[in-house]
């Protein structure tokens, strides 16, 4: 193709041939791009809200926690539609919520308001959460999965480094509204791409019924887990609304898998779990997404109260560790079509072990520089293990069932956030309690946070230890089997 042709040519239409999946992944990524940085950009932006709008912190709370819930809640169900009507349509119909809905988070008359429409955008971005990896898996030949995986894993990294940044950045410039704003031309294009680029979504030829009662039973007890758990941060968990939440929750789970067991078509196919290298590599994901909340509530107690470092520096400090990731995720999926999933996968886990050990010399003399130092392990490792281990879990079932493996996957993500964040949370707080008097984390002496920051993190590089294991096991599982 010459170059006047390719000037030629409507930039929305996709160009034949192997460049077209290249355009399918400009749509799926720039998709995922915006749900990633709406996760974490809206958190810098509390305290403004809360001056703008005349209220308190615990409401004001409810933007993120909203936006949150339906992501967790509905994932399952999102990605079971698209199994049965197809991950284009919903991908696509998602993209057009998600960006609907961010004209109107950024037109909100009042807090209210604004944790409304911040549900409705988290209705759109379950879908892209849910069925971005899957889309990818279907357009990318197994050859190139791992790489196509890599490129996804850089693009939730580079979202996770940029929320805080380009949120603080837009507010300084022009006002809280531009966060939302800046998602609408962002999204328009993305949904052209989609439309024109995507090819129509490898769909189960049976006639298929939605299982609605398993979608509720499931929807109430992801939404009573991830607000039990929060409560239980908040007011303990001993408290007598942190039991009844979970409580349900633990019941609402019984009778999910009973009711599943007992369907033909039922929302979540009970047989996949039956398959080793499925079920380990979901709870490896799940242990690893516990211990990076840890490292993002942790680590800015430490810059900002032992360090005494401004919000500005403790960001970009903060950055290091995604962008790391970013960096190295697309060079991990290319090793591990050449190499194999499992020894890439337990690299970066070990690699992320040894950053944790690092973390945990941190103490009150550290430097900028060996702040940098420790967390390189730390970043590289998790850019090592994310792309390869998503491509094993998409490798171990059927097209017709990518939909729902690439809605527990997130759910993996979702829920080891929640848990990492009461868990890992309470963890440092006991910690750093139990060396001195204070009665909270930020009344707490420099040498008593040191101590919390120290132990939390050998324990997490414990839990990293346990993973490693895991992925070792199943690595000798699918060599003795390819004996």
């Amino acid at each position: 193709m010459s170059i006047n042709e390719n000037l030629d040519r409507n930039p929305l239409e996709p160009p034949n041939g192997t460049s077209a999946k290249w355009w399918a992944m400009l749509g799926v990524g720039l998709g995922v791009l915006m749900f990633t940085i709406d996760t974490s950009i809206l958190n810098i932006a509390l305290p403004t809200l809360v001056r703008v709008f005349h209220t308190n912190f615990a409401t004001i709370q409810w933007v993120v926690l909203s936006y949150l819930l339906v992501v967790t809640a509905v994932v399952l169900g999102a990605a079971r539609l698209g199994d049965m009507l197809g991950k284009k349509p919903l991908y696509l119909g998602g993209l057009i919520l998600f960006t609907v809905s961010s004209l109107l988070c950024g037109l909100a008359p009042g807090d209210y308001w604004l944790i409304g429409f911040r549900a409705l955008q988290g209705l759109g971005a379950v879908m892209i959460s849910a069925l971005g990896a899957a889309i990818v898996t279907e357009v990318f030949p197994h050859s190139e999965r791992g790489r196509a995986l890599g490129i996804i894993g850089a693009v939730v990294s580079l979202g996770v480094a940029l929320g805080p940044t380009v949120g603080g950045l837009l507010i300084n410039i022009s006002g809280w509204r531009t966060i939302f704003l800046v998602n609408v031309p962002i999204g328009i294009f993305a949904s052209f791409v989609v439309i024109r680029s995507v090819p129509p979504s490898i769909r189960n030829t049976k006639k298929q019924q939605f299982d609605w009662l398993g979608a509720l039973i499931m929807t109430v007890t992801l939404v009573c887990f991830a607000v039990g758990m929060t409560e239980g941060q908040n007011h303990g968990f001993t408290n007598s609304r942190t039991l009844l939440l979970l409580a349900i929750a633990a019941v609402g789970l019984v009778s999910f898998l009973w009711i599943e067991s007992h369907l033909k078509q039922p929302m979540l196919d009970l047989q996949m779990f039956r398959n080793m290298q499925f079920s380990l590599s979901l709870l490896t994901a799940l242990l690893v997404f516990v211990v990076i909340t840890g490292v993002i509530f942790i680590i800015p107690f430490f810059l900002e109260l032992v360090l005494h470092y401004p919000t500005q520096k403790v960001g970009l400090l903060l950055a290091v560790s995604p962008v790391l990731g970013g960096i190295f995720a697309p060079f991990s999926g290319n090793l591990s079509d050449r190499f194999g999933t499992r020894i890439i996968s337990l690299i970066g886990l070990l690699l992320m072990t040894v950053g944790c050990l690092a973390i945990s010399t941190f103490d009150t003399h550290l430097t900028e520089l060996g702040y940098i130092v420790r967390i390189i392990p730390y970043g590289i490792g998790f850019g090592m293990f994310q792309s390869p281990n998503n491509s094993a879990i998409l490798g171990q079932v059927p097209p017709e069932r990518l939909g729902i493996a690439s809605g527990l996957l997130s759910l993996s993500r979702t829920l080891g956030q929640t848990i990492g964040l009461a868990i890992m949370g309470t963890l440092f707080a006991l910690l750093t309690l139990s060396s001195s008097s204070a009665t909270d984390v930020t009344t707490a002496p420099p040498e008593a946070l040191v101590m919390g920051v120290q132990g939390t993190f050998r324990i997490a590089a414990i839990v990293m230890f346990i993973a490693a294991v895991l992925v070792t096991f199943l690595w000798r599982m699918k060599r003795d089997e390819s004996k």
